[in-house]
């Protein structure tokens, strides 16, 4: 597990936590493979495979960013996270999304987290999340490169807004003899290039010249990364801790939230 520090100086109306009695909070990224979650009281990181057990045997309530089992997703969270809440009061919760889920899977989500009774419900996309992880300058034209698991996104971050996104279901999962790391490669520079291509300003091109981010699995894998920085004639740029980046981004943003509720209108939707 991962500790989090604290982020924020302590506002008149409230102190960070654990300090602040008064109010409990939640970072959750909900991946196909592996969900983790951050609360305020405990201050780390947990880290558990996405499953449920409804009868005999494991099923997988999320595939590929969509949530294809809801009740299941409800009863994960709350076997993980319905012990380590407060009995009184009812927590801020932040989850993270992929950025192309768009409201089916915002509704599908905010569904699944009522088990934990939260008293309100802030999405962010995923790589806004790993951008505030990394303290990434977000006054300037930003890309966000998440090899997953199961899941391949390449996210345009302008002032710290999605302004394009592309993705694909394939993830480092997927890599055996018959699929190498080089198809991810293939992925992520062809979306890469369709943005280019695409976008009539010099933003995108902005953001690859600065050096794109890189978390997910794959910013740990050497096959991956060097093609990445050879192909794209970029410096590719892989985040510490990539597993949790998205996870530690949301706690940040979170942390933000509870102490300055105003200070997120352009990085979070309300639930």
């Amino acid at each position: 597990m991962t500790t989090v520090p604290n982020l924020l100086p302590v506002t008149a109306r409230h102190r960070l936590w654990p300090r602040c009695r008064r109010c409990t909070g939640i970072a959750l990224d909900l991946g196909s493979a592996r969900t983790r979650a951050w609360t305020s009281e405990r201050r780390m990181i947990l880290d558990v495979p996405t499953v449920t057990f409804p009868g005999h045997g494991a099923t997988y309530p999320i595939q590929r960013g969509t949530i294809v089992d809801t009740p299941g997703t409800a009863r994960m969270l709350d076997r993980l996270l319905g012990h380590r809440l407060p009995r009184s009061g009812r927590p801020l919760l932040i989850l993270t999304t992929p950025v192309l889920g768009g409201m089916a899977y915002r509704a599908e989500v905010r569904t699944a987290v009522e088990v934990l009774r939260p008293r309100a419900v802030l999405t962010v996309p995923t790589a806004r999340a790993v951008a505030a992880a990394a303290e990434a300058d977000l006054t300037r034209p930003l890309l966000v490169l998440d090899v997953g698991a199961h899941l391949t996104e390449v996210t345009l971050l302008v002032d710290g807004a999605v302004t394009d996104a592309h993705c694909t279901a394939l993830g480092t999962s997927d890599l055996d003899s018959r699929t190498p790391p080089s198809r991810i490669t293939e992925a992520v520079v062809a979306m890469v290039t369709t943005m280019l291509d695409q976008d009539h300003t010099s933003l995108t091109l902005d953001a690859l010249r600065r050096g794109p981010l890189l978390a997910g699995g794959g910013a740990l894998r050497a096959d991956i990364i060097y093609p990445l920085v050879d192909r794209l004639h970029a410096s590719v740029q892989p985040v510490a801790a990539p597993h949790t980046s998205a996870v530690r981004g949301a706690a940040r943003l979170l942390q933000a939230a509870h102490a300055h509720p105003s200070a997120l209108t352009d990085a979070v939707h309300h639930g």
